[in-house]
């Protein structure tokens, strides 16, 4: 997690509550903060501060939580007053070294860790143990830093008294993907304490992450079980229900129903932050539960607009918006996300597909497709929105457009998810373009022809028994033939349509009919252009056994019969 150094108001010493009722022992703080209960942790431990001022420990656990919480300066300051209430404790020098290592000042780390050591017993493992988990702790952590102090911990603690030193070297190993070895460092705290439900939740996480689901959902259940309130279980169970989903698509909304039940558990256990409520946004997101995440977004962007993570809130308004149908409010929303976010390497492909969406359904059809081309040049998954527009124009008798973006689909996604489709509604979207401009007397020019036939020849070629491809490159190469001298190049698309259709007789639809009939009359009428009698006789009867009642053939059979002059026959 990036830390920010943000501060809060210190008053005199640390003390804000002065109820004896919340001056409950350190190892209850410790059980709230590892609960993830930050207010009520750092109310006890201001209670712990004023009443037990001279106790190192006190001071050290409410810097960490306020670690936890992003507040670097206003940890550094609780863990100063630290050393100089108990300058012979350790672990407030572990703290101001922590603090150093997560504004990025290695070397001033180094001195406090070296501090806490000289000032440490020979023999004490905790500070060791907690140099090390500074370390892991930092935004990335330094494995090869950490080990050796983890090591020594467990080298000192020769009688294995302290579950937590196996807990820290079960971290060591998860954060690395080292999944054995951290098992068994887990199971080692586990054996020493066997009521420590963070191990047992890293357990659940690991199996999530190898994507042992039902092995995953048995560990949590079981800390759960161990404490119905202890939020971190939840959680990690809302995580892997989210990617179980994911995994399992004809169960995604049971599952994702379940991840955020468990999430909305974890919020109601723990303090509803900033960051906790960001991930349920997101949660929400990947649930597709797009009302409940626009009123959550909204809510979350008054909370903490100078924080840097609230680009996030900005993007979630922007997706939900949309996803909500309110077109207008989602271009504002993406507008002012892309204004804010001065760090283009933030920006990610979605961004620029929901920007580009946007533009396209509120009338900036041109920009919003150069922003759709960016999203699928990051991630080229995206291609399916640039379709979905280039579909729309189509559906709206924008041919021209529709031409125009589906050459953009073809090339960025030839081979992917909807590439069939996408070669048909080429061909055809420039086969109506070209002929609109034909009825029209407007010269168009004929490579747009040549292009919608590449586009129902790749078709046919993916798919051969996509029978259209056939007919309409029929339909494309009587066009690019010539109107005064015409040579046949429909001839062998018509031809191969009937000969797959007549072999296939279940594939003869109402609509198949339709195209056969075409074709039978296509053929016989360039078989009757050049004299040849018997063949458009034979196209001309086959067009009849379908529908004897069909115009076209029976007068091309009787055209058979009377002499007539020799003219190119008409294109349709």
């Amino acid at each position: 997690m990036k830390m920010t150094k943000k501060a809060i108001t210190l008053s005199l010493g640390l003390v804000v509550m002065g109820s004896a009722s919340f001056a409950q022992n350190l190892s209850d703080a410790k059980k709230a903060i590892d609960a993830e209960q930050y207010q009520k942790a750092t109310t006890m431990l201001k209670a712990l501060v004023n009443s037990q001022s001279s106790k190192g420990e006190n001071y050290y656990s409410l810097g960490e939580v306020y670690l936890r919480e992003d507040y670097i300066d206003s940890a550094r300051a609780v863990f100063t007053k630290g050393v100089a209430a108990d300058p012979k404790n350790s672990l407030n020098y572990i703290g101001l070294g922590e603090a150093d290592l997560l504004s990025n000042n290695a070397a001033s780390a180094n001195t406090n860790f070296a501090k806490a050591v000289e000032v440490a017993s020979k023999k004490d493992w905790i500070p060791q143990l907690y140099i090390g988990k500074a370390y892991l702790a930092a935004e990335k952590p330094d494995f090869a830093a950490a080990l050796p102090y983890l090591q020594k911990a467990e080298e000192l603690d020769a009688s294995d008294k302290d579950a937590e030193t196996f807990v820290a070297m079960g971290d060591y190993y998860a954060a690395q993907k080292k999944n054995s070895e951290a098992l068994q460092n887990y199971m080692r705290a586990l054996n020493i304490d066997g009521t420590l439900l963070r191990a047992i939740v890293q357990i659940g996480r690991m199996y999530k992450e190898s994507r042992a689901f039902p092995e995953s959902e048995e560990r949590l259940k079981e800390a759960i079980a161990g404490d119905v309130n202890y939020g971190p279980a939840y959680r990690e169970l809302a995580e892997l229900y989210m990617q179980w989903a994911n995994f399992e698509p004809a169960n995604f909304d049971a599952k994702a129903a379940l991840a955020l039940e468990n999430y909305k558990k974890y919020l109601d256990l723990t303090d509803k932050s900033f960051d906790s409520r960001l991930r349920y946004a997101q949660f929400l997101f990947y649930a597709r539960d797009f009302k409940t995440l626009e009123t959550e977004a909204s809510s979350l962007s008054t909370v903490s607009p100078n924080d840097p993570k609230s680009l996030v809130v900005s993007r979630m308004r922007g997706y939900s918006a949309f996803e909500n149908k309110n077109y207008p409010q989602a271009l504002q929303y993406m507008n002012d996300f892309f204004a804010k976010t001065k760090d283009t390497t933030r920006i990610i492909a979605s961004d620029y597909l929901y920007l580009g969406k946007a533009q396209a359904l509120t009338g900036n059809d041109s920009l919003g497709v150069k922003n759709l081309v960016k999203a699928v040049q990051m991630d080229s998954t995206q291609v399916e929105a640039l379709a979905e527009v280039a579909k729309s124009f189509y559906d709206a008798k924008n041919y021209k457009k529709a031409m125009s973006t589906y050459e953009l689909v073809n090339r960025l996604n030839p081979n992917g998810k909807g590439s069939l489709y996408n070669f048909f509604y080429h061909g055809l979207a420039s086969y109506f373009y070209y002929a609109a401009g034909y009825s029209a007397k407007t010269n168009p020019s004929k490579d747009i022809l040549v292009r919608a036939d590449s586009s129902f020849a790749t078709l046919a070629k993916l798919s051969p028994t996509t029978y259209d491809a056939y007919l309409w490159r029929g339909r494309v190469n009587n066009l690019l033939d010539s109107d005064t001298d015409p040579k046949g190049l429909k001839l062998p698309y018509y031809q191969q349509y009937v000969d797959s259709l007549e072999k296939h007789v279940d594939k003869q639809t109402p609509a198949a009919k339709k195209g056969m009939l075409e074709s039978y009359n296509q053929i016989a009428g360039f078989a009757s252009y050049k004299a040849d009698k018997e063949k458009a006789k034979l196209y001309w009867d086959k067009a009849l056994a379908l529908d004897p009642q069909n115009a076209t053939a029976q007068e091309g059979i009787k055209s058979l019969s009377a002499p007539a002059p020799k003219v190119a026959p008409k294109k349709k």
